[in-house]
């Protein structure tokens, strides 16, 4: 069975059962938890909800921006992603940059490339404690369109197997969470293919776990739908520090997409 839509949708119920009203930054409204986990054996498919589409090609776009270290929207743009045009009119630059958001901080946190460091890390010394990412620079995030919502990610090895667990601080459940499962999901693949372990569990861990209230309608809808199995993925892999990789879904069966208004 497809125990990931199962969680995702059982959260989805949770949060519009014991949600709390909360205001936010955009003037929306949402309903809303503190604290949530989702994992996943990467042994069961690639971890992609089915009861409703997923923009996979946009969150791999992003990904690659991610990776390359790139902060400057014009990536995105010129790639049919977008995701950050929102943020970005409401920051009222010019310049196409985002600031030193994660992009930035994976790659050049004050010098530090943290993925060259952690990949170097998971190879030369497995059983560390310390693979981690940071993306939560405080002298930085004023400077950012967008403080880091999944602000860290941690890697462990056992048994030949690389694990990741990722933390939220803030969590769009109906639109930005199946991006996220999906996106570090993928990420898990990218680095077990350049330290040569097999993957093993997928972990999410978010603080504040929300549905505005114009997503309310859309999220009773997903979660009266059955699951698919989940799909498997083709992974032709080049270069993880350029962004240098072609991924492809194979067998992805799912509901329809459902549309649901981004706050800002």
């Amino acid at each position: 069975m497809n125990q990931l839509d199962k969680q995702y949708q059982d959260l989805l119920r949770y949060v519009i059962e014991n949600g709390s009203n909360k205001t936010d930054r955009t003037g929306t409204g949402t309903v809303s938890v503190f604290n949530a986990s989702i994992k996943h054996d990467m042994s069961e498919g690639f971890p992609i909800l089915t009861t409703k589409k997923v923009a996979f090609k946009t969150m791999v776009t992003e990904l690659k921006w991610f990776l390359r270290g790139d902060t400057n929207i014009k990536y995105l743009q010129d790639n049919n992603c977008k995701i950050w045009d929102g943020d970005y009119e409401k920051s009222g630059r010019t310049d196409g940059e985002l600031g030193p958001i994660y992009g930035k901080q994976w790659r050049d946190i004050n010098g530090i490339d943290q993925l060259e460091n952690l990949i170097t890390g998971i190879i030369s010394n497995p059983d560390s404690r310390r693979h981690l990412v940071d993306s939560w620079n405080v002298e930085d995030l004023d400077k950012m369109t967008l403080p880091p919502c999944h602000y860290s990610f941690q890697c462990y090895v056992a048994d030949g197997k690389l694990s990741l667990m990722w933390n939220q601080r803030s969590a769009d459940l109906f639109l930005g969470v199946p991006f996220n499962i999906s996106s570090y999901g993928l990420l898990l693949l990218l680095l077990c293919a350049e330290t040569r372990l097999k993957p093993g569990m997928l972990i999410g861990n978010f603080g504040d776990v929300h549905l505005y209230k114009n997503h309310l309608n859309q999220a009773a809808e997903q979660i009266l739908r059955k699951p698919f199995n989940l799909p498997d993925i083709k992974l032709e892999y080049y270069d993880i520090y350029r962004g240098d990789f072609e991924a492809q879904l194979l067998s992805y069966k799912s509901h329809p997409a459902i549309k649901a208004p981004l706050s800002n």
